[in-house]
C-alpha cells in the first residue's frame, strides 16, 4: 500500500505542476476515450438522466451526458491541481459567501455547530479549502466514506485536510461530535447527502428528481440532538475552473421543523441546482439502486425473524 501510495503521490504532485490550462488540454483529450471508447458507466448515466428529465428528448438528454463527462474530466484534473495549488490560487478560484454570518451566528447565538448540507456538485474537493474563508477559531470538518482502496483513501484525506480541517469518518461521527461538544468547539460541519443509504440505514423516502428516493436523515437528527445551524451549500460553476457556494440557511429554529422537514428542504434545494445546471452533478453514482418495494420486503422478512 505504501510503494502504490507514494509512486501515485508523486506522479500526481509532478502532474499538479503544470498550469491548469495545459491540465485542462488533457482533460479535452481524456474526454473522448472515455466517452466513447471506455464508455465509463455510460448506461448508469443514461439510465439516471432519462429517467430524471422525462420532459426531455433523447437529443436534449445526450447533450446533458456529453456536458457531464467533459465536466467529469475536468473535476478529475481540477483535484489533481489540489497538489500543489496555493492559498492565494483556490481562494481565487473556489469562493464562498455566507460565511461571516455562519461565525457570527455561532457566537451571538452560543450555538457550537453549524451542519451543511452538500451534494456531489461542482467540484466537491475544493470546498475542503472552506476552513480559509472561517475565523481561525472556527473548526471547519466533513463527513466522508473511507475509500476501500487504502492508498487512495490516504490520498484523498491528504488532499482534504491540507486547508485545515478535519476528516470525519462516517461511522465515528456521532462520537467526533459529541467530543467537539464537550470541548465546546465552534464548528462547520459539512454532509455530503446524496448518495444511496445502506438499508438499515434507510428511515425517510422523498420524491428526487421523478425518483421515490431513500435519503440520509443523519445530519437532521444529529442536528437537532446538538441544536445546530442549519445551511445548505448552493454551488455554481461560474466558468471552466472557477466555482462560487453560497450557504443558505434552511431554517430559523432546527428543533421547531417536523420531523424528516430539513432533510425534505436539502432535497428540494439540491433538485433545483441540478435541474438548472444538470451537468455538474454526479450522474455516474448508481443513485436510485435501492427501491422501496425492495426495503418494504426486507422490513417484513425482518418482523418475520423476531
Amino acid at each position: 500500500m505504501k510503494i502504490v501510495y507514494y509512486i501515485v503521490f508523486f506522479s500526481w504532485y509532478l502532474l499538479s505542476l503544470l498550469p491548469l490550462k495545459l491540465l485542462y488540454l488533457f482533460s479535452d483529450l481524456l474526454y473522448f476515450p472515455l466517452y466513447y471508447c471506455i464508455g465509463y458507466r455510460q448506461a448508469i448515466v443514461r439510465k439516471n438522466l432519462v429517467e430524471s428529465f422525462p420532459d426531455k428528448d433523447i437529443k436534449e438528454i445526450v447533450r446533458i451526458e456529453k456536458q457531464f463527462y467533459r465536466f467529469f474530466c475536468d473535476y478529475m484534473v481540477e483535484t489533481v491541481k489540489l497538489f500543489s495549488m496555493s492559498k492565494k490560487q483556490i481562494k481565487r478560484r473556489m469562493t464562498f459567501s455566507g460565511t461571516d454570518e455562519i461565525a457570527k451566528r455561532l457566537e451571538k447565538e452560543g450555538k457550537n455547530f453549524c451542519f451543511v448540507y452538500l451534494g456531489h456538485y461542482g467540484n466537491w474537493e475544493w470546498i475542503a479549502s472552506l476552513p480559509y474563508w472561517m475565523p481561525e477559531s472556527v473548526l471547519c470538518g466533513q463527513i466522508y466514506h473511507p475509500l476501500k482502496n487504502k492508498a487512495f483513501d490516504k490520498l484523498f484525506l491528504y488532499l482534504r485536510n491540507q486547508f485545515g480541517g478535519e476528516c470525519i469518518p462516517m461511522k465515528e461521527t456521532l462520537r467526533r461530535i459529541i467530543e467537539l461538544k464537550r470541548a465546546k468547539q465552534k464548528t462547520v460541519i459539512g454532509f455530503i447527502s446524496d448518495q444511496a443509504p445502506k438499508w438499515n440505514s434507510i428511515h425517510h423516502w422523498a420524491e428526487f428528481l421523478h425518483h421515490d428516493t431513500p435519503v440520509f436523515t443523519g445530519t437532521e437528527r444529529i442536528g437537532k440532538q446538538v441544536d445546530a445551524l442549519i445551511y445548505y451549500a448552493d454551488v455554481k460553476r461560474v466558468k471552466r475552473g472557477y466555482y462560487h457556494c453560497e450557504f443558505k440557511q434552511l431554517a430559523d429554529n432546527a428543533k421547531a421543523v417536523p420531523d424528516y422537514g430539513l432533510t425534505d428542504m436539502y432535497i428540494r434545494n439540491l433538485e433545483q441546482m441540478i435541474t438548472a445546471a444538470p451537468s455538474f452533478w454526479l450522474w455516474s453514482h448508481n443513485r436510485w439502486k435501492r427501491t422501496r418495494e425492495e426495503w418494504i420486503r426486507r422490513q417484513k422478512e425482518e418482523q418475520k425473524e423476531k
